[in-house]
């Protein structure tokens, strides 16, 4: 692959066109990160902190123009795309208040003589990163191993060369030295040559279950440690006693966020029989009240695909369902389909052998199940193959405290949509991944975690 392509979703116009790197430009740059950590790793806790002070700062300042290049490169709605650029903000002022006590020596009770616990950073870490929150994504990874005295190379995804670069560019006007942060701008095949390079320590992956299987068996012939944040197919659970009309307003929101392309949307809506027509047809009532249009509108809700590729694949996906025993229950026909747009939908009476029930439907395609006790319900969320995250809709706290340690995810939300944060541990299990992002948790994950014991 000699060049990149940034082409708008939306329109179908293309936006730019980027050359990529050579294997020599590449090896370079790997180089060039070598030789940085040497210098970084030494850099005190206060001028890491103010770097990514100042990256939020930048970003804040900017949020315009970045959330301007999310949209035109991915098909983000606007004002989704400066929410995310403000998140990104949000992660660095937390890592840099708080990143040097989470890796404060630790001190350790031993039986006989003194012990303690130090986070040494590891070097290189290799970050290959996803097209659907194309800032927020490097920016939970980002700041948490620059915090810990790592330094990073980032393979993003190939349609959005763009804001790989800008990510890049904000960190040089933050201060980081030469060689911190550098984009390589490759292609899918060319990572694992870079996995092999010996100045790569680690790799971070988010994206699907197959691109982590590929990931993680290079990184395990090299030996190298992997954290992986994969698909998810999320359960969202409500039971007779929540609150329908709240939830089901929030779910149909949920469903449509980045127009049905994240990780951990809810995918997958679990409702007590009781409830089951009325959290439907506010669901859908709740979806025909958004404004489908151009994504650079300010009051636009949800607009296409991130590429037709993606569209055709979703296409696919629900027709296989539908021949498998599935049925479309509603389908959003107010709007004109256009280039990489999706009609938002509804299937039920799914079965086990569908792709609606074993696989992710990254758009915006609600798979609707019923049940009518807590085991069942439990039963069908843990049905999947994922277990990224999960919400429980009840009145009953205690209750959804317990159903929560029955759930298989990683993240459980009560009453609310799941979200990611920096204040809360992030990650999958399952076909969703391993290891963790975020909070003490993530930063921790690319250091040497060092037992020193002394007399």
């Amino acid at each position: 692959m000699s060049e990149l392509k940034s082409i708008n979703p939306y329109s179908g116009e293309l936006n730019k066109v980027y050359a990529a790197h050579t294997i020599k430009e590449t090896e370079a740059k790997l180089s060039l990160s070598h030789d940085a950590f040497k210098k970084w790793r030494n850099t005190s806790m206060d001028e890491r902190k103010n770097v990514l002070l100042l990256c939020a700062r930048i970003l804040e300042d900017n949020v315009e123009k970045y959330a301007i290049l999310i949209t035109r490169e991915m098909g983000k709605v606007i004002k989704e795309s400066k929410a995310e650029i403000q998140k990104c903000a949000w992660v660095c002022r937390y890592y840099a208040e708080h990143g040097a006590s989470f890796l404060a020596d630790q001190t350790l009770d031993i039986s006989n003589g003194h012990g303690k616990l130090v986070y040494d950073p590891l070097g290189t870490i290799l970050a290959v990163m996803p097209w659907n929150f194309p800032f927020y994504q490097v920016f939970r990874f980002a700041p948490p191993a620059l915090m810990a005295g790592n330094v990073a190379v980032l393979k993003h995804a190939s349609n959005v060369p763009g804001c790989s670069l800008a990510i890049e560019d904000i960190f040089r006007q933050a201060g980081l030295p030469e060689g911190v942060f550098q984009s390589l701008l490759i292609s899918s095949s060319g990572v694992g040559k870079v996995i092999a390079h010996e100045a790569v320590k680690a790799i971070t992956l988010t994206g699907s279950a197959g691109a982590g299987s590929k990931v993680a068996a290079k990184a395990g012939e090299e030996i190298k440690k992997t954290v992986l944040e994969l698909g998810g197919s999320d359960p969202f659970i409500v039971f007779a006693d929540a609150d329908v009309e709240n939830a089901a307003k929030i779910a149909a929101r949920a469903r449509l966020i980045n127009c049905g392309q994240s990780c951990i949307a809810a995918k997958r809506f679990i409702i007590h029989s009781s409830v089951y027509e009325k959290f439907s047809a506010v669901f859908k009532n709740t979806i025909k009240q958004m404004k489908f249009g151009d994504p650079m509108q300010e009051d636009t809700d949800f607009a296409s695909l991130s590429s037709l590729e993606m569209a055709q694949e979703l296409k696919a996906q629900v027709k296989a369902s539908k021949e498998s025993g599935a049925t479309i229950q509603w389908t959003l026909d107010e709007v004109v389909s256009r280039n990489a747009f999706f009609k938002p939908s509804i299937l039920e009476n799914i079965p086990p052998n569908s792709p609606a029930w074993s696989e992710e439907l990254f758009g915006p395609v609600a798979s609707f199940f019923s049940f009518d006790d807590d085991d069942q319900a439990t039963e069908i969320a843990n049905s999947s193959h994922f277990g990224l995250g999960a919400s429980i809709w009840t009145e009953n706290i205690s209750k959804a405290q317990h159903i929560a340690r029955e759930i298989e995810s990683g993240l459980i939300y009560i009453n609310d949509l799941v979200a990611s944060r920096p204040d809360l541990p992030f990650g999958g299990v399952k076909h969703s991944g391993y290891g963790r992002e975020l909070s003490f948790l993530g930063i921790r994950e690319f250091t040497n975690q060092k037992s020193i014991w002394f007399p």
